[in-house]
């Protein structure tokens, strides 16, 4: 009978499996940071095809109409004088009327163009009529992806604190769909004497919204008797070049207001860190470009006019003044009036954002 040797299977030491572990460790210390770049990137392409969306609704606007949509308007009279909540006369955003020409006609149809938007007969149920209906904005809290950067936090847009404060009951939140990019209506009269003097001035800034042009691709219209007027602007009209001039730029992040890269707080509606304004059919989240300082404490809101920092500073500035604000390390993109979309660095000079953001300044610039 053979004797069948065995021989004895050696284990792991506690020194050989700390190896293993911290060899591991040091993979996934390479790796993470690498799949963040791959999904940032991707991110960054899915804003850029977004924002390409976008001026093709734009182009398909201006070719069926033979000028821009206005940024914003207003009705020159109430238009439902019986509106409980009083003589509301804020109209649409261009994005509004681009709808149609992003595929979105039964969107487009849910909003009441006649109306203003401060009406409850131009929301959606359940908070359209009466005012006391049961809580819930189902329709209109549905988001359209081309509104939405997937850079961005998620979108969380409650207007109840407003609305509650115009009149309307509380019903619990007031959802609306976000967009993380803003019409670019030009530059504020501080931004070109501090920042970018040889800039064409503002015009009639002192004067009625529809009487003040800031230089942009966009103006601002009334609607009279059912009929716009204004300053319609047309691709000819943008006289430094199609390519060389923003329509649209990235401004997200609301309701949450930045300062560089930190959240302001508090964030609670009426204070610094809070800001309305984002949501598609909004005309007030249009971008005003004027010129920041990051506040060297962080949770406080940025410094306005404290530098002339115009990207990435701050998404904030106030009502109908927000900025270029991205998600993106370093730049932020912009649409062109040709269609193309370009990242615009963080650090470029403040000469050329209000080249890009002037439609007739014959302003000369190097790519950005």
């Amino acid at each position: 009978m053979s004797n069948v040797i065995r021989g004895s299977r050696r284990a792991f030491t506690l020194i050989e499996l700390l190896v293993v572990i911290a060899i591991i460790a040091i993979l996934i210390a390479l790796l993470v940071p690498a799949v963040q770049k791959v999904r940032e990137a991707a991110a960054r392409t899915r804003c850029i095809n977004n924002m390409k969306q976008l001026g093709l609704g734009m182009h398909g606007f201006h070719d069926a109409y033979k000028h821009l949509p206005f940024w914003g308007f207003e009705f020159t009279t109430n238009p439902r004088p019986s509106n409980p909540l009083g003589n509301q006369r804020q109209g649409h955003s261009a994005f509004t009327f681009i709808l149609p020409y992003l595929d979105q006609t039964t969107v487009f149809s849910s909003f009441k163009q006649d109306l203003s938007v401060i009406d409850p007969q131009s929301w959606p149920a359940n908070y359209a009529v009466p005012l006391g209906a049961p809580p819930g904005n189902p329709a209109a809290a549905v988001s359209l992806i081309v509104f939405l950067c997937p850079s961005a936090p998620p979108p969380n847009l409650d207007y109840q604190p407003y609305f509650t404060s115009v009149g309307v009951p509380n019903l619990g939140p007031f959802i609306l769909a976000r967009s993380d990019y803003s019409a670019v209506r030009g530059y504020h009269q501080n931004f070109k004497t501090q920042c970018a003097p040889n800039s064409p001035p503002p015009t009639n800034t002192g004067g009625t919204p529809v009487e003040q042009d800031y230089m942009g691709a966009f103006n601002f219209g009334s609607m009279n008797g059912g009929r716009f007027e204004g300053g319609k602007i047309t691709m000819v009209g943008i006289t430094d070049g199609t390519s060389n001039t923003m329509l649209v730029a990235e401004s997200a992040g609301r309701h949450q207001v930045y300062n560089g890269s930190n959240q302001v707080m508090p964030n609670s509606a009426g204070t610094a860190g809070w800001a309305l304004n984002g949501a598609i059919a909004d005309h007030n989240s249009a971008i005003r470009i004027r010129g920041f300082a990051v506040n060297a404490t962080p949770s406080l809101a940025p410094i306005q006019d404290g530098s002339c920092c115009a990207v990435n500073c701050t998404n904030g500035g106030g009502t109908a003044s927000y900025q270029i604000y991205s998600f993106h390390s370093g730049i932020a993109n912009v649409l062109r009036a040709d269609g193309t979309v370009n990242g615009l660095s963080a650090s470029v000079s403040s000469g050329v954002v209000a080249a890009m953001a002037s439609r007739a300044g014959n302003d000369i610039f190097s790519e950005p």
